[in-house]
């Protein structure tokens, strides 16, 4: 099985999810409701996707070595650590902050969806850095 697609794939997805939050979170401020709930859903089945071919990915992939020198490689490490982190914790945010939000207990929603929109969004848009620094900067394999 050819995985060698599926890191440019994963980029583009965690861009998608990053832009449908952002939209998400816009929309909920104007107060439109059912945009925001069909844009959150939307990053969910992109991020449900992402992480099916993140996985598949890592199943078989070779492991990476960042190249990067100095500074460069203290921000790569600082990056990715945060996001791996993080990452960890975004699929129980945002499968409780769904849950409330579809049985419409928003007292409870709200809350606890305001710290996993920011720490989703940073996931989503440092998994783009990531993968920018090691496929196109630092690149050390065939991608």
């Amino acid at each position: 099985m050819d995985v060698t697609p599926l890191p440019h794939l994963n980029a583009v997805l965690n861009s998608i999810a990053t832009v449908l939050i952002l939209y998400a979170f816009y929309k909920i401020k104007l107060g439109e409701r059912e945009k925001h709930k069909k844009a959150m859903l939307a990053a969910t089945v992109v991020s449900a996707v992402f992480l099916i071919s993140y996985l598949t990915y890592h199943a078989v992939a070779p492991i990476f070595v960042f190249q990067g020198e100095g500074f460069v490689k203290v921000f790569y490490y600082f990056i990715l650590i945060s996001h791996v982190i993080l990452a960890a914790v975004v699929p129980f945010l945002v499968v409780y902050v769904i849950w409330r939000a579809l049985k419409g207990e928003f007292e409870k929603h709200k809350p606890v969806a305001k710290w996993a929109a920011p720490i989703w969004i940073y996931v989503s848009f440092t998994g783009v850095i990531v993968y920018l620094m090691l496929y196109h900067f630092h690149p050390n394999l065939p991608a």
